[in-house]
């Protein structure tokens, strides 16, 4: 296995910051984050986060980026963009990006449960995604549909159901861990083996669930809360286990999105305990 950080969680670093730091500490890749973002005062994951390019004038920032990440002798795991399956044109724009950097694949969103009646979301993101694939064959590249909760694709089984039949080449899935503690959750192995061919990637980070507080009927109420890679409720020896079972071998991008340890503390430890993970 090969090991990224994507730096949706390494807010406080410029990209040249990130490649050079993730480069000493011994990571072989990085995962971009490209989309465009508010502004903030203090950098965060989400707003001002310093090491995310923008959408808008990707393509003048290529060169940057292929620059940046190949002089610190980074590969690129992917690319982490945010555009809709449904933004043909935005689509299109980060699979050639994705070409260009010589990333391989890029991860295409997909649609938040509630925005219409599953089944129409279900159909028209299929048509999005077998229209994506083609452009990405045409491209040489892959185009990924992250497991995430809150969305339509939360869990193995719903992903495989919208990319089935699909060529697996260009349109593939990437396994998350720490979003299927929040919802998702399938036996790891089986979701693997149900994934076959469409397991193109992984993401790796880990989630806790804390009560908050007593629900009108008395009830506890709980809530998801991001934790270090050691401290989740995901086994993730479990889960690399079950990688190694299957025969997964391909890039593990961690985003770690808590913040008990500072960063550069944070992400060289993750590094470490994910090799003793990995066998």
């Amino acid at each position: 296995m090969r090991f990224s950080v994507f730096t949706a969680s390494t807010p406080q670093w410029t990209p040249e910051e990130a490649a050079r730091e993730l480069a000493a500490q011994g990571w072989d890749g990085v995962e971009w984050r490209v989309t465009d973002q508010d502004d903030a005062e203090v950098p965060g994951f989400w707003a001002g986060n310093r090491a995310t390019w923008p959408l808008r004038g990707l393509e003048e920032s290529l060169p940057e980026i292929s620059r940046i990440t190949r002089a610190a002798g980074l590969d690129f795991s992917g690319v982490g963009a945010y555009v809709p399956a449904s933004d043909h044109d935005g689509i299109e724009r980060v699979l050639a990006a994705t070409a260009a950097l010589g990333a391989g694949r890029v991860r295409v969103t997909m649609p938040k449960l509630g925005m219409a009646p599953y089944p129409d979301l279900f159909a028209t993101t299929r048509d999005d995604l077998a229209w994506a694939a083609q452009r990405a064959a045409t491209h040489g590249v892959t185009a990924l549909v992250e497991l995430h909760h809150g969305t339509i694709a939360a869990s193995a089984s719903a992903a495989l159901r919208l990319v089935e039949g699909l060529d697996p080449g260009h349109v593939a899935v990437i396994h998350d861990v720490g979003n299927l503690v929040i919802e998702g959750h399938e036996e790891h192995r089986a979701a693997f083996e149900l994934l076959g061919p469409y397991l193109a990637h992984v993401h790796v980070k880990n989630v806790a669930w804390r009560p908050v507080g007593t629900r009108a009927d008395g009830s506890t109420a709980w809530a998801a809360d991001w934790a270090p890679l050691r401290e989740g409720q995901a086994d993730l020896g479990a889960y690399f286990t079950a990688l190694r079972e299957v025969g997964y071998d391909g890039w593990v991008t961690v985003e770690d999105f808590s913040t008990a340890l500072p960063l550069a503390e944070r992400t060289r430890d993750n590094l470490a305990y994910l090799r003793t993970l990995a066998g």
